[in-house]
């Protein structure tokens, strides 16, 4: 068989590096000026001071975290603070809720609407909020995408006109730069209402962990954010101890990613779309040879992702081409060669070009592309196993918080708990053992606005807070009213029963 060529680096990494960093210092510059602010810059630091200062004054805080549009799953978390119990989760909006929009990327204008209504339930208004947190550090994944363009240009100038990673939009990323502008107005609060910029993994981080059962334990525990991609990385791990976390390791790159990889495959295989493609794929999966030794594509398809030393994961962008054109050409010869070519964006959602389970017996090529569903579950394992392995044994833990948009997929989570046994931990930390992990309820983006609050009260020196007790944070219930219009549409039937309240 002959040997995949393998590339694994940027074409042009110095221009790319001198690009990231011209572009992030005036990034942060010109966002300022807007009303964004780096967690790290003196605005957010004197609002860090004044909370810290009201929190030991025995005030309650209110702390809402905001995903903006241009990236999926826009919406709004609310966060009460005290200094006696640290933060309380109110609510948590998505827009999608409201909208009806999956995964959308638009403006949470019902989000926003619906979290005013809780505080003026409670007695409070938007004044009450002490600080608006986002849930990107916009100033640098602003640095990134262009960097990432620079890259591997000119192939890779496509990128600053197209979707540069999965439901990222650059047209409804645009109007962050006006979001703080925009929310004055709307609150009648004054010209701008400042936003503070979070580290996109360090929310995921935080949040996860502060909500596991790990965290009141003195022993180490490992994080993982493995995810399509964030602000500056794809793959973050971090070390939490003593109640304190910081960051072991950052790849630094949005296409070194087991998110993108497996959202690509899937929807240019299975036929659906990005962020409806990949569970769908991961289902269709368990219906394929999940046998390494017999899978008729596992072999030749798992020299895509390069697996290093110290747990790196890198794009063999000589089969991959998404790293430059993930939409309309994500596959070179190579691949093409394996998986045969990519649908079109055009054809996603053709019920001839949707990969069905239930044609098994029908259609004769739904077998051979239910092994390469297989095919790409397995290398999307072994990488995974290959990154976990390499945390555990640096922070000799057995305490893993895995999160990220990597950690929806189920099966891969399966399969670390069989693969980090008794025998590994005997072999790799001399003790017996065995994996313990924690997958939060809210591992995507959903949850992102709750980190970036939880996490904000935390650098104001809030205790860590009660863990999680219930999942449903979704903001006010419809009232009797709502779901009378709602029976009323044509394709709804229904039939009143009585009342619940009565024996």
């Amino acid at each position: 068989m002959r040997k995949p060529d393998i590339r694994t680096g940027p074409r042009h990494p110095r221009v790319a590096v001198a690009g990231y960093e011209i572009t992030r210092r005036l990034g942060e510059s010109v966002l300022a000026k807007r009303g964004l602010h780096k967690a790290n810059g003196e605005f957010a630091q004197r609002t860090i001071a004044s909370i810290r200062e009201r929190l030991q004054r025995g005030e309650t805080i209110y702390i809402a975290g905001l995903a903006c549009p241009g990236t999926h799953n826009t919406g709004v978390a609310l966060v009460e603070v005290t200094q006696k119990d640290g933060p309380r989760l109110i609510v948590n909006n998505e827009e999608e809720r409201f909208s009806g929009n999956k995964h959308t990327n638009e403006f949470p204008q019902h989000a926003l609407d619906d979290m005013r209504k809780v505080l003026q339930r409670m007695g409070r208004d938007i004044g009450d909020i002490a600080a608006f947190v986002t849930t990107w550090d916009y100033p640098a994944l602003l640095a990134t995408l262009i960097r990432t363009s620079l890259e591997e240009a000119p192939a890779s100038l496509k990128l600053l006109r197209a979707p540069i990673a999965p439901a990222i939009s650059l047209r409804q990323l645009d109007q962050v730069r006006r979001l703080s502008r925009r929310l004055g107005r709307m609150y009648g609060l004054g010209e701008q209402l400042p936003l503070i910029c979070m580290p996109h993994h360090d929310n995921h981080a935080w949040y996860s962990f502060t909500a596991s059962p790990f965290a009141d334990q003195r022993e180490c525990v490992a994080i993982a954010v493995l995810d399509g991609t964030g602000d500056v990385g794809s793959i973050s791990l971090y070390a939490a101890e003593n109640g304190e976390m910081k960051q072991l390791y950052c790849n630094e790159s949005l296409f070194d990613s087991l998110g993108a990889f497996y959202t690509v495959i899937s929807s240019s295989q299975g036929g659906w779309t990005w962020l409806s493609s990949e569970g769908r794929y991961m289902g269709a999966a368990a219906w394929g040879d999940m046998n390494r030794a017999t899978n008729p594509y596992y072999q030749r398809l798992k020299a895509v992702l390069q697996l290093g030393p110290g747990g790196t994961v890198r794009l063999n962008r000589a089969m991959a081409n998404w790293y430059a054109d993930p939409a309309d050409n994500p596959y070179h010869q190579p691949l093409i060669d394996i998986l045969g070519p990519p649908l079109r964006p055009d054809q996603l959602w053709n019920p001839d070009a949707v990969l069905r389970v239930e044609d098994i017996n029908h259609r004769p090529d739904t077998k051979d592309r239910l092994d390469k569903a297989a095919a790409t579950q397995l290398v999307f394992e072994d990488a995974m196993i290959h990154v976990i392995d390499h945390l555990l044994r640096v922070t000799g833990t057995d305490r893993l918080v895995l999160t990220g948009g990597v950690a929806l997929n189920a099966l891969g989570n399966m399969r670390l708990l069989e693969h980090f046994d008794e025998a590994w931990f005997e072999r790799a930390q001399g003790r017996k053992t065995r994996l313990h992990m924690w997958v939060p309820p809210v591992p995507g983006d959903p949850g992102v606005p709750i980190g970036a609050a939880w996490l904000f009260a935390h650098m104001a020196g809030a205790p860590r807070g009660a863990p999680l007790s219930h999942a449903f944070y979704c903001g006010l219930p419809p009232s009797n009213a709502d779901i009378t219009t709602a029976l009323k549409n044509d394709d709804v039937a229904s039939m009143e029963i009585g009342n619940v309240s009565t024996p």
